[in-house]
């Protein structure tokens, strides 16, 4: 799991730990200390924490006149334990809308379990994006059938041509574009 990286080909464009209005602004990582862990299994060292004991992620970009950002996911989300959805609700979406961030691409593919738990969170982030979404992008089979088993697929965007996307080849501006093209054609 050490060599699972969050994607760094953006890192010239963005980098949440140098943006004063980003929730984290001024975080270190160690480019050679492993010190976070999942389990017994330590990762990467630039994946970054908010809290919770088996998420970790990684806000990749965000564009504030345009109002959106993606933001890579990793580990185990877990919400009938740890309740992570509080930890992303509380100390990242909470930080980002203030701003004008209302559209979330979230990368799943390094989701590897997800466990749910009450809906309150996901109902409180819908409601406060009126005008935005969330987009997941390129979830597990079975980490998706967990979401849709709990009902918390009616909150995102996801499925379909998103479950394959291959959002490494293009610019963030492309892969927003391409996103919310899907949402448009999806709530429209």
């Amino acid at each position: 799991m050490h060599t699972i990286e969050p994607y760094y080909n953006w890192r010239h464009l963005y980098q949440a730990s140098e943006d004063p209005q980003s929730p984290l602004y001024g975080y270190f990582n160690s480019e050679v200390h492993f010190t976070d862990r999942i389990f017994d299994h330590v990762i990467h060292p630039q994946w970054d924490s908010i809290g919770c004991e088996t998420l970790y992620l990684k806000i990749l970009y965000v564009d504030y006149a345009v109002g959106y950002a993606v933001i890579e996911f990793f580990g185990e989300w877990n919400d009938a334990v740890h309740n992570d959805i509080m930890r992303v609700k509380r100390d990242l979406i909470d930080e980002m809308l203030p701003v004008g961030i209302d559209k979330f691409i979230l990368v799943g593919e390094n989701i590897l379990n997800f466990h749910a738990d009450e809906a309150d969170y996901y109902d409180e982030w819908l409601e406060e994006v009126p005008d935005g979404w969330m987009a997941f992008l390129n979830l597990r089979a079975h980490v998706l059938d967990e979401l849709s088993s709990y009902g918390l697929d009616m909150y995102f965007v996801l499925g379909g041509t998103l479950d394959a996307l291959n959002w490494r080849t293009k610019t963030p501006q492309q892969l927003y574009a391409q996103i919310a093209a899907v949402v448009q054609r999806r709530l429209g």
